[in-house]
Formats: structure tokens, sequence, C-alpha cells
């Protein structure tokens, strides 16, 4: 999926303007799926509208410049079906800490514990998040990736939990040899 059919699906569910589309995108419900910034967002919807996919209404607004507000339109809501068709593309997933972990040996133990703690107070905050999105009366679709999500999430705090005893022994071979040379 791409930006255009972020904003589908956003606009699907409610009428919006860029910028609430952009906080749903990056900070929201729809921060999961598909990287999205105002940079692309605002071309998106421009040909969006342009296809006829989408509606532009300004809303004045006291004191301040109107607010652009799009809504999906029937061949928008038919192009996003059709979008939703497609086999979906591998997740992807990248992690700064991962890549640290791998090379463990190559850090002392006090650097890699201040990793762990900080992926420890990400993984609760994600989780705090999603049992928050969970409890708020979603719809059953939305209820479902939020199981989803914490699902995963909290089997990666677990996976942590027990192991991270075991990443932090890997430092300790930096530690030995590096007292070894000395």
């Amino acid at each position: 999926m791409n930006v255009r059919s972020l904003c589908l699906a956003i606009l699907n569910r409610s009428d919006a303007t860029g910028y609430e589309i952009r906080k749903l995108s990056t900070e929201a419900e729809y921060s999961y799926f598909v990287d999205a910034s105002y940079g692309s967002i605002y071309p998106a919807l421009n040909k969006l509208e342009q296809d006829g996919m989408v509606t532009c209404r300004q809303e004045v607004q006291e004191g301040k410049p109107a607010r652009k507000i799009y809504s999906i339109t029937d061949t928008g809501r038919a192009e996003f079906r059709q979008t939703l068709k497609i086999p979906p593309q591998h997740d992807l997933f990248k992690s700064e800490f991962l890549l640290l972990a791998m090379n463990a040996n190559l850090v002392d133990r006090e650097t890699m514990q201040t990793a762990i703690d900080q992926r420890f107070a990400y993984l609760n905050g994600e989780i705090a998040l999603m049992e928050a999105a969970g409890s708020c009366g979603c719809d059953d679709c939305l209820c479902w990736i939020s199981e989803y999500g914490l699902e995963v999430t909290r089997a990666s705090l677990n996976f942590l939990e027990k192991n991270q005893h075991k990443l932090l022994a890997l430092t300790e071979t930096r530690e030995l040899d590096r007292q070894a040379a000395e």
C-alpha cells in the first residue's frame, strides 16, 4: 500500500483535513501501516482530488485561514476496495536496538543495559497506547488489529525479559578481552 491508499483508508472512515490525516498516519491508529509525511500526504490528496477520488471543501474559521476538509467519493471508495484486493507486501521491520544487539560484543555492559531499559520503556509505552486504543469502543476490525499488535508487542517484551541476561553476557566477552589486553 502507499500514501494514496492510506489517505483513502482514513477518508473512508470519516472526512478529515490534511493535518488530521498526517496526525492519524504518524501518531495514531494508522501509524502502523504506511510511512507518510506532509510532503507525501498533500501531493497524494491533490492527485486524489484531480482523479475524482476525493472532494475538498473549505471551512471558514474565525481569525484563522480556512481549513480544507477532504471527503472520499464513491469512486474513491471503489478504488480503495480494489486496492484491498491486492495481496499485501511483507511487513517491514527495522530496529536500531537489534543492530546494537547484533554488535553486543563491541559495547560495554552499561551501554547495553541502558539500551535494554529504553527498549522496555518503549515496548511498555506501546502496550499502554494499544490498550488505551482497544478500550475506546472501536469497531470489530480496529479491535482485532489492536489485539494483534498487543500480542506481537507483548511477545517482544516477554522475549526481552526472559533473554536480556544472554544479551548482557555477550557484552562481557568484550570486557574480558579488554581486561586480558591490559
